[in-house]
């Protein structure tokens, strides 16, 4: 058996394996030089080969990469992803992902073969940025009535045009098209500003098609109708909570439990579009998502993180504090990150835990977030396949964060 070398050890910090264990204490994580976990434990159980580079981690936090499962490549800032040098392409990845310690991103609709290059872009080292997964253009009902090219400039978004499906044999040939190209899931609205729809029919075909080939399919609902209409026809993942349309029941509970679906809530963008409004108004937003995303995990379900990136600021603080003010505890939250993205995109044996033979995709905290929420946005270090893609930097007088390493 092949013994690699260790490409680096983190040292000194609190280590969360996963959620649901108890942290290590002054542990260390060593990292092959194949960037994959080559031992995690207390400090004074696992040895640092001599000569190790070592990364001081005392007083921080680790745990496994964050995943945003809820992003979009739609902005201009990604027009013509091969265009843009390196060093600017770089510098916008680490402002919406790298610096809060997304080692993995689920785009939900944007031009596929934009997001593959600029996929492959990250995959070839020529810039740091987490891994990629990709729906590619949403699918709509037909006669969507989608906004004007005025509105579309306004939110600063490129001009798309999404296919649109008006039956089952339309939705499933509309979906093996993306498939085909290469698509990691299938994101569909299941209504729209028209107010047309989709039946759970063709939601269902949708699905079909998709599972054939074990990709997940996402639904943009509008209302709590749309919930459970997308449920009943079998979608994976609800990527939105829907606060204009009140509590949900106990039917979308009922279907939640046996799709065994996963919600995003989104609940910052909701707050965020409101914010032109009255304080009355927002607070009655709030409240209804709230409600939602506490019904939804009171009732067993499983939550993923997101905030519709590229719609809203990228600062995810306001999404953690409105998760936890739903009453989502931090190991709740730190799952919706970690584990629970890894299990339902099919990754769980090889990211979302700080575990021997895992990919080394790790987060350097510089405080302990179970003390406080907003810690998980106070990020030291993000690595990727154990090579440090983020590191913070102090620029205060004698402020000095540039890696500590030791041999």
């Amino acid at each position: 058996m092949t013994v690699l070398p260790i490409l680096i050890a983190l040292a000194g910090g609190t280590i969360y394996v996963s959620p649901t264990e108890e942290p290590i204490r002054n542990g260390v994580v060593l990292i092959n030089n194949d960037g994959k976990i080559a031992a995690v434990g207390a400090r004074a159980q696992v040895r640092i080969p001599q000569g190790t580079q070592v990364l001081d981690c005392s007083g921080r936090t680790i745990t496994a990469g964050f995943w945003n499962s809820h992003v979009h490549f739609t902005e201009r800032k990604w027009t013509d992803v091969p265009s843009i040098p390196a060093a600017e392409l770089n510098q916008q990845l680490q402002d919406m992902f790298t610096r809060y310690g997304f080692t993995a991103a689920f785009d939900l609709s944007s031009v596929w073969e934009n997001t593959r290059r600029l996929r492959d872009r990250i995959n070839s080292g020529e810039v740091q940025g987490p891994r990629i997964y990709s729906t590619g253009l949403a699918l709509l009902p037909a006669n969507p009535g989608l906004p004007p090219d005025a509105i579309i400039n306004f939110m600063g978004w490129m001009k798309t045009t999404p296919s649109e499906v008006a039956d089952e044999a339309q939705a499933q040939a509309a979906s093996r098209k993306l498939l085909e190209a290469g698509v990691d899931g299938i994101k569909l609205f299941v209504s729209a500003p028209s107010r047309s729809s989709l039946g759970e029919n063709v939601i269902q075909a949708t699905v079909n098609e998709a599972h054939r080939l074990g990709k997940p399919v996402f639904v943009h609902p509008n209302s709590g109708a749309d919930v459970l209409a997308a449920l009943r026809g079998g979608v994976d993942v609800i990527a939105h909570t829907t606060p204009q349309s009140g509590p949900w029941d106990q039917a979308i509970v009922a279907a939640m439990k046996e799709r065994q679906a996963a919600l995003i809530p989104t609940l910052w963008i909701w707050k965020w579009y409101a914010r032109h409004d009255r304080r009355s108004a927002q607070d009655k937003i709030v409240d209804s998502e709230v409600g939602q995303l506490r019904t939804w995990v009171v009732n067993g379900g499983t939550v993923l993180f997101g905030t519709d990136l590229g719609a809203v600021d990228p600062d995810p603080a306001e999404e953690y504090m409105l998760m936890a003010q739903a009453g989502m505890s931090f190991r709740q939250i730190l799952a919706s990150l970690t584990t629970a993205p890894a299990e339902r995109f099919a990754k769980s044996s090889t990211l979302g835990r700080v575990a021997p033979g895992f990919q080394a995709d790790l987060v350097v905290l510089k405080d302990d977030p179970s003390k406080g929420i907003r810690s998980l946005t106070n990020v030291e270090y993000t690595l990727r396949d154990g090579k440090i893609i983020y590191q913070a930097r102090d620029f205060s007088p004698g402020g000095n964060r540039v890696p500590t390493l030791s041999h």
